[in-house]
């Protein structure tokens, strides 16, 4: 049986954590041909839980392999092009400034950093007494 159609389900790739999410949006083959898959992925974003985090005052750091990551060393990284490790960390945007001496824009959710950036913030914190 054929699974292709005229509508899709719109979906979009977590920037952060790479997992695809429904968008809630429909695609519609304009000549009505059933070209489709039951889920498109169209491009990228924040899943709700990421999405969340954001807007909490969160920034994603993501890590990634530069020397996996191909031509994507060089200069600014797209999100297609990073190879990603599996290893996330969040800082509120506030310490990401005093930690990294570096302001980060109000609307940026995530950075790329390197292999052992997050070992090194874990190594920082104190581990709290329970």
């Amino acid at each position: 049986m054929d699974d292709t159609s005229y509508v899709s389900m719109e979906q979009h790739l977590c920037a952060v954590c790479g997992v695809p999410y429904d968008t809630g949006n429909l695609l519609l083959d304009r000549r009505l041909r059933a070209s489709m898959a039951r889920h498109t992925t169209t491009g990228w974003g924040l899943c709700p839980e990421h999405q969340r985090l954001h807007s909490e005052g969160y920034v994603a750091l993501v890590e990634c392999d530069l020397r996996r990551s191909g031509d994507a060393a060089v200069g600014r990284m797209r999100p297609e092009q990073a190879y990603r490790t599996g290893r996330i960390a969040h800082l509120r945007r506030e310490v990401f400034g005093q930690v990294f001496d570096v302001p980060v824009a109000a609307d940026q959710a995530m950075v790329f950093v390197e292999p052992g950036v997050i070992e090194r913030l874990q190594a920082m914190t104190v581990p709290s007494e329970d």
